[in-house]
């Protein structure tokens, strides 16, 4: 076991923390956690004491699974406000080949002059090369040439929504080697050749938040941040039932589905109300009430495709914790078209699309080594060693500053 990276998700209704091997080119789950989150509302962190809180809770579970501490994380960052902007930036080349130094020295000079004082950098997806003004390729690497021009997608996010995440982080003692958006994160983890060749879009539906993003190429071009979710649902079914809100959280994710279509009238869900009454619900009037605000929300989904482009859509994707409910894929047809799917989240172990995120998080940032042509793991050797026997004990003692080191990693100043 030799590269091992962890990646985190801090959303308005869970905490996913993962942590993954890479092993023979094969990403394998060490470990994963869902734990409640608080102090977050619809993605942004309003009380930094209660999310310290609940990450410190997600990060305790997983080193509880592992026997070792997590000095190293990525993080996702809120996406509101997020702009993506294609940079292109020259430079002469250090020799007569052309290397990965030089390639990403060439979006360095871009994002140099493209970052606004108010802004704080995120990402950066490669689209192409040019040298000498005349050959433009994908992959330059190894090539001769004298001048490369480099042209990618760079993505932003206000400071206030990095820092938020950052001090946190830091202040737990772990080093933030990276960090993403979850446009990002989402689109690597599905990503196919259609997806690589076309235009479409990818749909998270959160607790609190809906997020839209168009992509051409695998590349993202605009997001759309809708202020409803999962618990618009959960809200109406404690209404209907007159349960308190936990209960019909449970109701929707164990009995209910998603379209009324295959649901059973003489299946039962029996429960308590908030009067102490005891209820009895079924299946089919439980998946109506579902069915509707599901396609509330994508109808409103629907107005801001609109919004995004008139161009032909060759697929959407549909990920989030909503889009793990059963025949959701009849609601999608429905109100959006045959093209939209349900995202299939593929790593074994943690098949459920609530951590789509987290884990195209951890793929984009091995893509990201591979541009710089680095090999790196977020584990040293004695970690490998206390992994291997989880019963030694370790004190943590990383305890640096952590935003100035993202940019300085990955341009390797």
């Amino acid at each position: 076991m030799e590269h091992v990276y962890a990646s985190i998700d801090i959303g308005s209704d869970s905490i996913k923390l993962v942590v993954c091997e890479l092993f023979r080119n094969h990403l394998n789950l060490l470990a994963a956690t869902s734990t409640p989150s608080k102090g977050i509302k619809k993605g942004l962190i309003v009380d930094p004491i209660l999310a310290k809180e609940s990450i410190t809770d997600a990060f305790k579970e997983v080193e509880d699974m592992l026997g070792i501490r997590i000095k190293k994380v990525i993080a996702n960052v809120p996406i509101y406000l997020a702009e993506y902007k294609i940079i292109k930036g020259e430079i002469t080349v250090d020799g007569e080949l052309i290397t990965n130094k030089d390639m990403t020295n060439s979006y360095k000079e871009g994002i140099k002059k493209e970052l606004l004082p108010n802004e704080e950098f995120v990402n950066v997806i490669p689209i192409d090369f040019k040298i000498n003004d005349k050959t433009i390729m994908k992959d330059p690497k190894g090539f001769p040439g004298q001048k490369l021009m480099g042209r990618a997608m760079m993505v932003t996010a206000p400071k206030k929504n990095v820092y938020s995440v950052a001090s946190i982080i830091e202040s737990l003692g772990i080093e933030l080697v990276d960090i993403s958006v979850g446009s990002i994160g989402d689109i690597n983890c599905f990503k196919n050749d259609e997806i690589s060749d076309g235009i479409g879009l990818v749909l998270n539906i959160g607790a609190q938040t809906s997020v839209v993003t168009l992509y051409s190429k695998g590349i993202p071009i605009r997001t759309k941040v809708l202020g409803t979710g999962g618990k618009e649902i959960d809200r109406d079914l404690s209404y209907m039932y007159r349960i308190d809100i936990k209960e019909a959280k449970n109701l929707k994710e164990k009995f209910a589905l998603a379209h009324k279509r295959n649901a059973n009238a003489n299946e039962v869900y029996e429960t308590v109300n908030v009067q102490g009454e005891k209820i009895k619900i079924n299946q089919l009037e439980a998946s109506e009430v579902v069915m509707s605000r599901i396609n509330d929300i994508l109808s409103l989904v629907k107005n801001e495709i609109n919004d995004l482009t008139n161009k032909p859509i060759q697929y959407i994707i549909v990920t989030g914790g909503v889009s793990n409910m059963q025949d959701i894929e009849y609601c999608l047809h429905d109100s959006l078209s045959m093209s939209a799917s349900k995202g299939n989240v593929k790593l074994i172990g943690v098949r459920n699309n609530k951590y789509s995120t987290v884990i195209g998080n951890i793929i984009y940032f091995l893509n990201t080594l591979k541009l710089k042509g680095l090999d790196y793991s977020m584990l040293s050797e004695d970690d490998m060693d206390m992994l291997s026997s989880p019963d030694k004990q370790f004190l943590n003692t990383s305890n640096e500053t952590m935003l100035g080191k993202v940019f300085s990693y990955f341009f390797g100043e």
